[in-house]
């Protein structure tokens, strides 16, 4: 890598140690009447099934758990639509420091009672008018709460690169070398950590950023290589899954190491959440089902390769999986 502010594998490893006895090791799960139907193996990385229900806690911790013990009674600021807030309410809950995220008040009522019942205080933002970086730093400024960034920061990604590593030992468990995995992205902070780890130990695996159609800022950006900005026209049902553009470090990461974009419909997403539910018995929300709504689509040639897809949360409001699962 060329730039110092990288996290590095090294990096990656440590956050792994910090971790051991805080987060799960996801289960692989595999359907074998799936992989028939597709002509591939599907490796599904349940990460829906971590602590808090989705990823973000692994980021989230290790970041947290970096805070000098002095300066742990000032809290921490996060904003989010909800995953990121959980594993932060969470890893401060842990570390008992007070906190403060700035969520979306169209965000779903499992992710707001979920960041509550961690002790976390919320203030909400309008997603339309509203500037939620603004209003973080804002109260960051006058706690002196640390402002803990979702994706754009290199202890974040860092910690969401541990995904990878479980997944690599994982896969040499089974006796299989991963050709294609594909996550959802938004800010890119989790494929830039697992891109990291994955390119290190096995240059020819293919890697793929999944996003919902409108949303496909990343995979706009890396088809023109720069930054894009978009202006989306319409809403995606991948709450987690609304931004405009990349983070920059975690841009210059997927861009320097060759991963690609692929883009799903929500139809294809809600299909997946279904699909997931019968063929692997597991809960997602959108968000967390749209990599393995790319491969149900065959979005690239999964023909006899071993595929993996990370499924990054379950956090889905019960009204919403109950439609999902009516959909035919």
């Amino acid at each position: 890598m060329s730039s110092k502010s990288y996290p590095t594998v090294f990096d990656i490893q440590a956050a792994e140690d910090r971790l051991s006895d805080q987060v799960i090791q996801t289960p692989i799960l595999e359907s074998s009447q799936l992989n028939e139907q597709l002509g591939c193996r599907l490796l599904l990385k349940a990460e829906a099934l971590q602590r808090t229900g989705s990823f973000k806690f692994r980021g989230a911790y290790n970041k947290i758990s970096q805070i000098p013990t002095h300066q742990r009674f000032k809290g921490v600021v996060a904003y989010s639509s909800g995953n990121h807030a959980q594993g932060v309410a969470a890893a401060a809950q842990i570390f008992d420091l007070p906190a403060t995220i700035v969520m979306p008040s169209d965000a779903p009522d499992i992710k707001i009672q979920n960041t509550r019942s961690y002790g976390a205080d919320i203030e909400f933002y309008d997603r339309k008018i509203g500037n939620r970086v603004k209003m973080a730093k804002r109260i960051s400024d006058e706690t002196g709460g640390l402002l803990i960034p979702p994706y754009n920061d290199p202890d974040i990604i860092a910690g969401q690169g541990t995904i990878a590593l479980e997944l690599i030992r994982q896969s040499e468990e089974l006796n299989v070398k991963l050709d294609i995995v594909m996550g959802p992205s938004s800010g890119g902070g989790m494929m830039s950590g697992c891109s990291l780890v994955l390119k290190h130990y096995d240059p020819r695996v293919m890697l793929y950023c999944v996003e919902p159609e409108n949303y496909d800022d990343i995979a706009q950006s890396l088809a023109c290589g720069q930054r894009m900005k978009l202006k989306p026209k319409r809403h995606s049902i991948c709450d987690a899954l609304l931004l405009e553009t990349p983070g920059d470090l975690t841009f210059q990461i997927l861009k320097e190491l060759n991963v690609g974009g692929l883009v799903v419909s929500d139809q294809a997403t809600v299909h997946a959440m279904l699909v997931a539910f019968q063929a692997f018995k597991i809960v997602l929300e959108p968000s967390g089902a749209i990599a393995l709504a790319a491969a149900l689509e065959q979005k690239i040639n999964l023909k006899g390769k071993t595929v993996a897809v990370i499924c990054t949360g379950g956090n889905v409001d019960p009204s919403l999986f109950q439609k999902a699962l009516m959909v035919k």
